[in-house]
């Protein structure tokens, strides 16, 4: 286990214990800690507008703006929430960090808040508190929101689990009663199953959430993006190894994938086309409650696993984190904090984590034990996901750098080049290392 996985987080001070007892800003704290509490004023008339990407599963949303409605119930801020695609919340929130307005709050992905800390509402007094009344947070999520160890950027909100959705019945087919637990048996299922006419295929294209197969598949070979100094390495001989598997692997595709967004492989998945991908929840959680009674019934096929284990020797998972950031123009910053606080106590945050139907992992200990997890088995490999995490700038900081090589796709086109053959594996490791030189400048 890393250095990483094993960090104890969010310990208890004495500095933040005092702080409570005496109270922060217009925040109040119970003097007892196992039962604290603590609110933000709402400024009067206070209105706020949230941007947040689309759902994937209907659930979501649903849980979501109930929730949104409770809060404005409890107390009177209006609240407007937009729904924009992930690949349109990031230019959208960084125009709105850049020209000063926009959303007062904002949904995005992975480390964003890394390319406009200095726009960003400082929540360090509110991430705390959660933290304490609800076990922790998980490493990843202290990495991707307070990469400094000091100021917290904004709130976790979880991850959607990137885990193996397949067809049992046609991994059957092709031999394989298990899910193959190392790389070298995942290559051979995916050449049984192509020579099935049932094959399998991943996100080639700039995919915000499916493209994380590609860090996996680097990580499992040994190979990383910076090392412990944030000094680019990803031009490696372990890198070189992942780009010559990932040839293999592409040969046996479906075609198309270099193309594919999104919504694409769960569109092939539920059309038939492919056995196997990677995903969310969310392909299951659309067949069981399809109204289309054939696709309905393919639930009863699929199942979930993690991804198998390289040469490395060790889980090396890569999912794609949830953030919840307030923007420091926003007029009603109080009102903004009191509505984040809102949405993740235990009984908002409980049933939204349901009626997402596990597509979102929890960010906090304490949600493990949500009955999401249990209530269908085939659930219960998205429970870890953001407690399993590795950030994509692994294994340096998180900071400007690591969150613009990740929104410039880096290294998923360098395993699509490669796998391709439209570049060598070293022309590819090449072209990304220079690519990803320009953002660590010393």
């Amino acid at each position: 286990m890393s250095d990483f996985n094993r960090r104890t987080i969010l310990k208890s001070s004495a500095g933040f214990a005092a702080a409570a007892s005496l109270g922060v800003g217009t925040a109040v704290f119970s003097p007892f800690a196992n039962a604290q509490t603590m609110t933000f004023k709402p400024e009067k008339g206070a209105k706020l507008r949230v941007l947040r990407w689309s759902r994937f599963v209907q659930g979501d949303i649903d849980a979501y703006m109930a929730n949104v409605k409770k809060f404005s119930e409890a107390t009177g801020v209006e609240v407007r929430v937009d729904n924009e695609g992930w690949e349109d919340v990031r230019p959208k929130a960084a125009v709105a960090a850049n020209t000063g307005a926009g959303p007062d709050i904002i949904l995005s992905t992975n480390d964003d808040a890394n390319l406009y800390p200095e726009k960003l509402l400082d929540v360090t007094d509110l991430a705390e508190y959660l933290g304490k009344k609800y076990g922790g947070w998980y490493p990843a999520g202290e990495m991707f929101m307070r990469p400094d160890g000091k100021r917290w950027l904004g709130l976790p909100l979880g991850a959607a689990g990137s885990l193996m959705v397949y067809r049992e019945s046609m991994l059957k087919a092709a031999g394989f009663d298990t899910f193959p637990k190392n790389n070298d048996d995942f290559l051979k299922m995916y050449k049984a199953l192509k020579a099935k006419g049932t094959p399998g295929g991943m996100a080639l294209g700039n995919a915000t959430g499916d493209s994380t197969w590609t860090n996996w598949l680097v990580w499992s070979f040994g190979g990383k993006l910076v090392d412990k100094n944030n000094k680019v390495v990803i031009d490696s001989p372990e890198t070189l190894k992942a780009l010559e598997y990932a040839k293999e692997l592409y040969a046996n595709f479906i075609p198309g994938t270099l193309s594919w967004l999104d919504p694409n492989n769960n569109k092939a998945f539920l059309d038939g086309q492919i056995s196997v991908t990677n995903n969310g929840i969310s392909i299951y959680y659309a067949a069981k409650n399809s109204p289309d009674a054939k696709v309905k019934e393919l639930a009863s096929d699929i199942n979930h696993a993690v991804f198998p284990v390289g040469p490395v020797g060790v889980p090396t998972e890569s999912h794609l984190f949830f953030n919840q950031m307030v923007m420091k123009y926003t007029k009603y910053p109080q009102a903004a904090k009191e509505f984040l606080r809102f949405m993740m106590e235990r009984p908002q945050f409980d049933d939204w984590l349901k009626g997402a139907g596990g597509y979102v992992a929890q960010p906090l200990r304490a949600f493990e034990a949500n009955e999401i997890w249990t209530v269908d088995p085939k659930n219960t490999p998205y429970r870890d996901s953001v407690k399993n995490l590795r950030p994509a700038g692994y294994e340096g900081k998180l900071g400007y750098a690591s969150a613009g090589v990740a929104a410039d796709f880096i290294i998923p086109n360098m395993v699509a080049e490669a796998a391709s053959g439209s570049k060598s594996p070293k022309e590819a490791a090449e072209r990304a290392q220079k690519r990803a030189e320009r953002y660590y400048k010393v």
